[in-house]
């Protein structure tokens, strides 16, 4: 594509903002920046865990053409709230490399029958609207990291 004056526009990703579900057009060599959603203003690479509900899971999943890793996991799941501070460890770690996201399946069970979920805690890898792995049990912030470096 190119810009009036023949020269080329910036190589751009897509990210849906993990807040208000806005798409948005970051250019790449922004991302470590601090780019914020155009709609509601929220860090797009922060390095926090979001919470997500389904419909902008979906979204996210869909459209992201930064890695995206989500933990599925429930409340009640032991395992799960063991590895809830390494999933958040290994998101600062990944900053600019991988957004990461969280997704309750018993609140929205619903997903686990569509991604045919059989146990939590559960990690998957998106990239350009495809699932490219998957992780399962309470994993270290190290294999976590690991496991999204090998999908790069």
């Amino acid at each position: 594509m190119m810009k009036k004056g023949g020269t080329q526009l910036q190589d751009a990703i897509k990210l849906v903002c993990l807040s208000c579900g806005q798409a948005n057009r970051i250019p790449r060599e922004r991302l470590e920046s601090g780019p914020k959603c155009a709609k509601c203003g929220t860090s797009l690479v922060s390095g926090e865990v979001a919470a997500i509900a389904n419909q902008l899971h979906d979204k996210a999943t869909r459209t992201d053409e930064l890695p995206l890793i989500v933990d599925y996991w429930a409340p009640w799941c032991g395992p799960c709230k063991m590895m809830a501070p390494e999933f958040a460890a290994a998101a600062k770690t990944m900053r600019y490399k991988a957004r990461f996201a969280k997704i309750d399946t018993e609140q929205f069970p619903e997903i686990s029958q569509r991604l045919q979920i059989r146990g939590i805690p559960l990690l998957i890898l998106y990239l350009g609207g495809k699932e490219i792995g998957r992780l399962s049990g309470a994993r270290p912030a190290a294999d976590i990291t690991a496991f999204v470096r090998q999908h790069l």
